[in-house]
């Protein structure tokens, strides 16, 4: 596993968010999903911590699982697809420049 330090965040917490989708749709077994998320989250989540301390750390994983929650209700206005790639957009946005540009 690489060092925390030398992990670009953004395109996990990107991936996280739109993987979980794709899975938990394709396989028809959301809790798997939910699995692919969580796993992104931890592994992004380990560098969070050791680029921007605990505060980064718990405001991305805030925005991340938040991002989560929000795409179901911004599903309902302007579709699933849209609303997962613009939480996950978001996610990596902040991922970038609160841990990753540093």
């Amino acid at each position: 596993m690489r060092d925390a330090r030398d992990v670009s965040t953004a395109p996990i917490a990107a991936l996280g968010l739109v993987g979980g989708y794709v899975v938990a749709r394709e396989s028809g077994i959301r809790p798997l999903g939910g699995v692919v998320l969580g796993g992104a989250g931890l592994y992004a989540g380990r560098s969070w911590l050791a680029k921007a301390g605990v505060p980064g750390a718990a405001g991305l994983a805030a925005l991340y699982l938040g991002g989560f929650g929000a795409s179901h209700v911004l599903a309902k206005k302007i579709g699933a697809w849209p609303a997962v790639l613009t939480v996950a957009a978001v996610s990596a946005a902040a991922s970038w420049a609160v841990a990753d540009r540093r």
